[in-house]
């Protein structure tokens, strides 16, 4: 009887992509600057406040991904358009005693100012919170909301915030939105080609 051994090493299952993580939890300001504290050496950990309410986010990988590919691709349509901005990333966004928030990426357009004027947040799991709301109280322009595929823009207005089919920020009035929503799904597969995409259609322009 003859044996035969298989040596050939078993293919490498698909890897588990880790989901984002939310905690809602009920406390007053005091409370949510000792939860800062706490995460001050965990710089992935997104925290806001508004109303008495805390959200705790942890971003899981694809996340994250779709974070960093739109805000790569935003400032490469900014520097192609030879915007003066600063990228304030996920900066505090804070009115002291009542709405702080760290949106995934945030822009200055023209001059740095103490509030982003564009506020970005990638939606895998919505929270408690009215994201809305806290951006409207810290006095944000503009907010932009990518969540099931679709990117939704909203401007301040004195009445709150209006939806929009265009951004109106300086400089982003020319953004193609369809073509940059098509890019940035690319990325579901393939973050890289979704940036050349990006480039190759900029190019196109």
């Amino acid at each position: 009887m003859t044996f035969t051994i298989d040596t050939r090493r078993p293919a490498d299952p698909q890897p588990k992509l880790a989901t984002d993580k939310v905690m809602n939890l009920r406390g007053e300001w005091e409370e949510f600057r000792l939860i800062q504290q706490g995460f001050a050496k965990n710089p992935s950990a997104r925290l806001y406040y508004f109303d008495g309410m805390i959200e705790i986010l942890m971003p899981g990988q694809p996340h994250e991904t779709f974070s960093h590919v739109i805000g790569w691709m935003l400032t490469y349509f900014l520097l192609s358009k030879k915007v003066n901005f600063t990228p304030t990333g996920s900066v505090t966004q804070e009115q002291q005693g009542n709405a702080s928030a760290e949106a995934d990426e945030s822009y200055c357009i023209g001059e740095l100012k103490s509030v982003p004027d564009l506020s970005i947040e990638v939606i895998f799991t919505s929270g408690s919170i009215q994201k809305l709301e806290i951006y409207k109280t810290l006095g944000v322009s503009e907010v932009w909301f990518w969540e099931d595929g679709t990117l939704d823009l909203y401007h301040l207005r004195d009445s709150g915030y209006e939806r929009l089919q265009a951004s109106e920020l300086p400089g982003l009035e020319d953004l193609d939105l369809a073509m940059f929503k098509r890019c940035i799904l690319i990325a579901e597969t393939n973050a890289p080609k979704a940036m050349m995409a990006l480039v190759e259609a900029i190019g196109a322009l």
